[in-house]
């Protein structure tokens, strides 16, 4: 079989693109390396974002575009996505008033009509918007955004193209590929196990969406050269007990300039990043280091009322973001716009390259991606992602993206009355109305087969064997840390029991 289109890397990028030229009519097949998400998209700071810090540099289309797929996102996952305002507290030593409120008033409308609230100053103690800060911080701002589950988001757009006819194939390398006369000849390199096997397949056309590796593909697997090429800066995150007990998020200021967030994160932690530090090598595995956690602890406790401490930390993350690399020496300045570059022999079988991006804009990238290669693919149909949900996010007639999933939660309940209710809404927030499919048929707790953890964070067999029948979940790393992230919630012995239970299923 030819394809009309293959894409190579299954994260944000290359999955949203999947879906939609699935949607657009074409033959679609999707390989990753690894397991959807694996990378950067899944070890982002979660937001859904404009990016306040850009305006400083003067990247006003970026953040007008993200500001309208903030709106546009909303609304097509309203069970990954939810609004969040940010309180930004201010101090003499830090950006004049009048700058930040300038700031946050073309922030409020740049990106046009929105249904978040507007920005506004603050005078402490106001509500709630001072909890865990310092007395001394006596003034600052809260404007809103939008907090993601960064993972889920990327496996969505997979099974989106999957119901529309991609094939996504995860656990496969791209180990070669050559211009035939009229077709793509790529040779796939599939991981069994203890074996692996060597297949190939052709397309039309290729997206190099690999992230972290687009460049090496290109020299490696295509070897094609090009001038244009990524930064690879990793940005670190803490984990560390929720700092106060409201919806709200921060984001601090820095001595150095730069911007931390601390967010609510999985009920009872607060989340705390990012840094940005230059990496050379794609292939070697992201960590946090010493210095990078105190930056981080010395970021906040410049703010707050009870400094927290390296044994506050419960679980820390790292992952490599590729930047396109525009020539800026610091690596906080390097922009976060995507670039496009097509190579194709005689306006035939063009191979596109995704270089940089963010997580709020992959929508908008994949439109002008498949844009960019209409001339090739004329059979493709009009661009349709800007209103159609994502998978279990049709949530109609359960009101607004404000209440619309609480809503739904509440109409699961009576129908499963012996399973605890915030195990329904945690299924709901993790899956939409695909809940319903992992109900269905569960009465009681003893009907949800084996349970790991409990309360909100609570995992059973059924979802377990949801995850790896209808989301390519392969090991227990799969469905602890990325599909959920349940594995935060669990001690060692805990995470032990999972772990092995999850390999079991997946023997079967």
């Amino acid at each position: 079989m030819t394809y009309d289109l293959a894409i190579i890397g299954g994260g944000i990028n290359g999955c949203g693109i999947a879906r939609d030229a699935a949607g657009r009519g074409l033959s679609v097949l999707l390989v990753e390396q690894y397991d959807l998400a694996s990378a950067t998209s899944n070890w982002s700071t979660k937001l859904i974002h404009g990016g306040l810090r850009y305006l400083e540099q003067y990247e006003f289309r970026l953040v007008r575009e993200s500001l309208q797929e903030r709106e546009v996102l909303l609304k097509l996952a309203p069970h990954l996505i939810r609004p969040m305002q940010f309180v930004l507290p201010h101090d003499r030593e830090m950006r004049p008033a009048w700058m930040i409120r300038a700031g946050l008033f073309l922030y409020d409308y740049i990106g046009g009509k929105q249904s978040m609230l507007r920005s506004r100053g603050l005078r402490f103690p106001d509500h709630n918007f001072n909890a865990a800060l310092s007395p001394k911080i006596t003034r600052g701002f809260v404007y809103s955004d939008a907090q993601v589950d960064d993972a889920r988001l990327t496996v969505l757009n997979a099974v989106s193209a999957r119901e529309l006819g991609a094939e996504v194939r995860t656990r496969t390398a791209l180990i070669g590929a050559q211009r035939e006369a009229n077709r793509w000849c790529l040779s796939l390199s599939q991981d069994g196990g203890a074996s692996s096997t060597t297949t190939t397949v052709y397309a039309n056309a290729v997206v190099n969406a690999a992230g972290p590796w687009v460049k090496q593909v290109l020299d490696g697997a295509f070897k094609i050269e090009t001038a244009a090429t990524v930064r690879l800066v990793k940005g670190s995150h803490i984990i560390v007990p929720r700092v106060h007990e409201f919806d709200h998020a921060y984001l601090l200021q820095t001595a150095d300039g730069r911007v931390v967030f601390v967010i609510p994160y999985e009920g009872r932690y607060s989340l705390i990043g990012t840094t940005d530090v230059l990496v050379s090598d794609a292939n070697e595995t992201p960590s946090i280091s010493e210095e990078e956690t105190a930056y981080l602890l010395g970021a906040v406790n410049r703010f707050l009322a009870q400094p927290l401490f390296a044994r506050d930390v419960v679980w820390s993350y790292a992952g490599v973001r590729p930047l396109y690399d525009d020539g800026e020496a610091n690596a906080s300045k390097i922009t976060r716009d995507y670039v496009l570059k097509l190579d194709h022999v005689e306006g035939k079988l063009p191979l596109l390259s995704v270089f940089g991006g963010k997580l709020t804009t992959y929508r908008r990238l994949a439109e002008r991606a498949l844009e960019t290669m209409a001339p090739h693919l004329p059979a493709m149909r009009g661009a349709w992602t800007g209103s159609v949900a994502l998978p279990g996010g049709d949530l109609e007639g359960y009101a607004d993206f404000d209440t619309g999933v609480d809503n739904y939660a509440r109409s699961l309940i009576p129908k499963h009355s012996g399973v605890p209710p915030d195990y329904i809404r945690r299924l709901v927030y993790r899956h939409g109305d695909r809940a319903a499919s992992i109900l269905r048929g569960v009465r009681n707790v003893a009907d949800m087969g084996e349970i790991f953890g409990s309360g909100l964070n609570l995992l059973c067999e059924r979802e377990i064997e949801f995850l790896i029948r209808d989301e390519w979940a392969a090991s227990a790393e799969d469905i602890l840390w990325r599909r959920t992230k349940c594995g935060l919630h669990m001690d060692d012995d805990e995470r032990a029991r999972a772990a092995a239970f999850i390999e079991g299923k997946l023997k079967q």
